[in-house]
Order: C-alpha cells, then structure tokens, then sequence
C-alpha cells in the first residue's frame, strides 16, 4: 500500500509535511537518521507512521513528561490503545504492570533518567525493539541549567538493545551539533542518514522591541497584546515573572491569561494546556517547556519577555506560532538587564572549579541538582578532575559566545532573517521584503496583526477537567 494511503488510513491526513516521507523512508529501508525539521512540521508522525508499519514496538525516548504525557494522549485519541509512558508519576504497582507487560504495548515512551533503572533497562531489552526514537536530540548538545546528562548515556543503552534501527529528531541544530548528536549516539562504524530541512518558517515575522526599563517594557507587551488578540505565547526565564505578567495582563486586559511552570501541579499544567488548546484561554505565560509537542496549529504570536538561552531556542521556540502556516509574528522584547539573567541561568550555571573540587570528595546527594548530575555523569566515566575543569571551561566561552550570537542578532541594522539563516549555514536566503522581519529602528506597526480572537463553548471546561481526570487513571 501507499504511504499516503497509510497516512489517511491511520491519521486522516492527505498529505505529508515537508520532510516526514523522506524519513520515513529512510527507516523503511532500515537506515538509522537524524531527522532535522523546523517547529511545527510534525516529527512525531514520523516515528508513529513507521511503527504501524512495521508492527514492532517503538520506544521514544523523551525529556519531558508534559510532552510524553501530550503524546500519548494524542497517539489514544488517534485510536492506538497499545501506548504508555513510564514516569516518575505512576505509582510502584502501575510501574510493575506495565514492566511486566512491557511487550504488549505499540509505542513506549520514557524519560533518559528511567533508563538508569536496572528493572527498566533489564526488561526493555527483552524485547524486539522495531525502532528507538531519540526526541529533542539536541539535549545531547545542549549546556546549560536544562542540560540533561543521561543523553549521553543513550549510546550505551542502544547497545544493549542490540543497537536497533535509530531515528533521532530536533527543530534546530547547527552542523556542530548534529555533530555531537552522531558522535554521542551512534558507533563509528555505522552509518546514519542525516535529513535536514530549513529552519525558515516565512510565514512568521520577526521582530525586536528594545526597552530601557521593565516598566517600559510592561506597558509596550500591554498594548502589544491587546491589538495582536491571540491565541499567544509569552516566554519567560523566570516562574515568578511568569506569574506576576499573567495577572498583570488579567488585571489590565481583558484577556484570558495564565501563567504554567513545573510549580504548578500536573493536573493544573494539564488543565492550563488543555484551555489553551480549546481556546478557553488567550495567553499562556510560561517558561521555555510548554509548546513542545502541544499540537495547536493556530498561535498567531510569541513573545519571549526574557532573553532566550541562545539562536537555536530562539528558533524553536519561535516555531510554535503559525503551524497551520498563516501569518504570525514573533517579538522579542530586550531589556540590557536581561543580559546578566541569561548569563547567571545558563553560562554560570555550570560548574566551575570549585565544584568541580568539591564534588569529588562529596558523598551522594539525596536530591542532587542538575549541575551535581552533570559531575557525576563524568564522574561515572572516571575522567581526571583536570580534564573536567577543561570541558567545562571549553564549554562556558561556547555558551558566552552563542549568548553574544542571539545579543548581534538583536542589534543587527540588517535582515534578521538573513542573520538568523546564515547562523544556521543555509544556502538559500530570501531577499528582505516588507512581510520578512522589523529593521533595526523601524516602526512595528502592529495593525498589520490584528488576528480575529478564536471563539470557544462556554461549557467546556468542565468536560475537559473529566477527560483529563479519565486520562490519569488510564
């Protein structure tokens, strides 16, 4: 049969995304990939797609479970009934059970820290893995307060799987970081095929607000939101700002906003989610996590109130407006008091030489932070202290510089777009035109986009609180 009869058989959908055939067939003829496709273009259909093809377990390894969650949910409501996620949420006996049934589901999702797990690992490897997904692989790349040093234990784990057919997924990622994702995940003797396609999305404009003051910059998102409408995204590097702007814009518009963090319980980040999607709420005020996976075509903007951690972020985050591939903007408002923000969130948040020393004479940690389990990552390696020092200083200037990349993108007198797509090593650059980007001191002139504000059913809500209660349990 077709592919895209098996596309409209299984997911009602006509046509492919850019992208998605050209990986899916490069599984079908057993070729492990890294998959590089721009925000919104559907990733996950990719690996489903493939699976129900060749009718073998898929296990997804995932970073988050708001996104694991989301995905399985909306795999069950396509009607797949054999998926689940292992996560910390479920209880001792519902972790038993599905381990003990493990090679009863179709899809399993699981975060890189569950795999530390002898039990977990033991009975995943019992089974006859069709295909092991690595989402957002650009977490084996990515330094920071989020980095995520179990990443780099997936080659490992891959070869205790025998090393099964690999497919590894992200939005952005520079030819230094599709590098790294190789190196970190396949052996030297295999051969992976790479499909990469631009991470232009010309339906979304580009522009920068400069702000002297955060009291300036609290009246400009005011009026910028009450004439965009929504549905929008505002990202933050702080819970608390995130907090404090959604009630802010509560008190001031009258639009629906709120504000979604790991504070928040799981059933109110869900139920926040699921508003959103139903279009019960205009604005979500949120930090970088939320978006990821959320299959809501319609977002008209994204504003990012703080500075993002680099370009790439920049560009992903970017990329949840505009989906179903109508007009969006997305403003980046920039304070020079967020510079010393960004640089303390993700430069200093590496250890320095200090901890470096201190941490290897220090006893285990009953609840270590991150930066503990990036050392005991190399710890667990037995890399000399010296070398680590070494790593982590190589590291720091990279994180200075892509922070001074995305500072000269914000000052550029020139086309953003052009800056953006030539960071990324493009060959294809558009020419500048009205529909592109904001010019440095030009006017945004926001009549431009005042998107019609989406109608939603009164009654709901309650509905969805079920849905979501039903889902729990299941």
């Amino acid at each position: 049969m077709q592919l895209k009869q098996l596309l409209k058989q299984y997911f009602g959908y006509s046509e492919f995304k850019k992208g998605q055939i050209e990986i899916i067939k490069s599984l079908l003829a057993n070729n492990s990939t890294l998959g590089i496709l721009p925000t919104g273009t559907g990733k996950s259909l990719c690996y489903q797609l493939t699976g129900k093809i060749i009718r073998k377990p898929v296990l997804i390894i995932s970073p988050l479970l708001s996104l694991m969650n989301d995905q399985v949910e909306q795999l069950k409501y396509s009607g797949e009934k054999k998926v689940v996620a292992l996560t910390s949420e479920l209880s001792y006996n519902e972790k038993d059970f599905i381990l003990n049934n493990i090679a009863s589901y179709s899809f399993i999702y699981v975060s890189p820290e569950m795999l530390k797990n002898d039990k977990v690992a033991l009975q995943l490897s019992k089974i006859d893995i069709g295909l092991l997904v690595v989402d957002e692989a650009h977490c084996i790349s990515q330094w920071g307060p989020d980095f995520r040093p179990d990443y780099l234990r997936i080659k490992n784990f891959r070869k205790l799987l025998h090393c099964p057919l690999t497919l590894a997924l992200t939005a952005t990622a520079t030819s230094e970081v599709a590098h790294d994702i190789q190196v970190n995940l396949f052996d030297s003797s295999e051969t992976s095929h790479v499909i990469r396609y631009s991470v232009d999305r010309p339906n979304i404009f580009l522009a920068v607000h400069e702000s002297p003051s955060s009291t300036e910059k609290n009246m400009y998102l005011i009026e910028l939101i009450s004439q965009l409408n929504g549905p929008g995204l505002i990202y933050f590097s702080s819970k608390k700002q995130a907090d404090r702007i959604s009630e802010m814009i509560r008190i001031k518009t009258n639009l629906r906003a709120a504000s979604y963090h790991a504070d928040l319980s799981v059933m109110n980040r869900y139920t926040i989610q699921h508003q959103f999607m139903e279009n019960q709420l205009d604005i979500v005020c949120a930090t970088s996590a939320f978006g990821m996976g959320i299959n809501k075509q319609d977002v008209r903007y994204v504003i990012h109130y703080h500075l993002p951690s680099d370009l790439s972020s920049y560009v992903q985050e970017i990329g949840r407006a505009g989906r179903d591939g109508k007009r969006s903007i997305a403003v980046l408002l920039y304070s020079k008091t967020d510079i010393g923000l960004q640089q303390q969130l993700s430069i200093d948040s590496l250890p320095d030489d200090f901890d470096i020393d201190n941490f290897n004479t220090a006893s285990e940690l009953d609840d270590p932070s991150s930066t503990d389990r990036v050392l005991q990552y190399y710890f667990d390696q037995n890399i000399k202290t010296d070398k680590i020092k070494a790593i982590f200083s190589k590291r720091r200037k990279e994180k200075l510089e892509k922070l001074n990349v995305l500072l000269r993108y914000i000052t550029n007198d020139g086309c953003r777009r052009k800056y953006l797509l030539k960071y990324f090593r493009e060959s294809v650059i558009p020419e500048h035109n009205e529909k592109c980007c904001q010019l440095r001191g030009e006017e945004l002139k926001l009549n431009e986009f005042k998107f019609e504000k989406k109608k939603y059913k009164e009654d709901s809500l309650v509905n969805y609180k079920v849905i979501l209660e039903s889902f729990f349990k299941t």
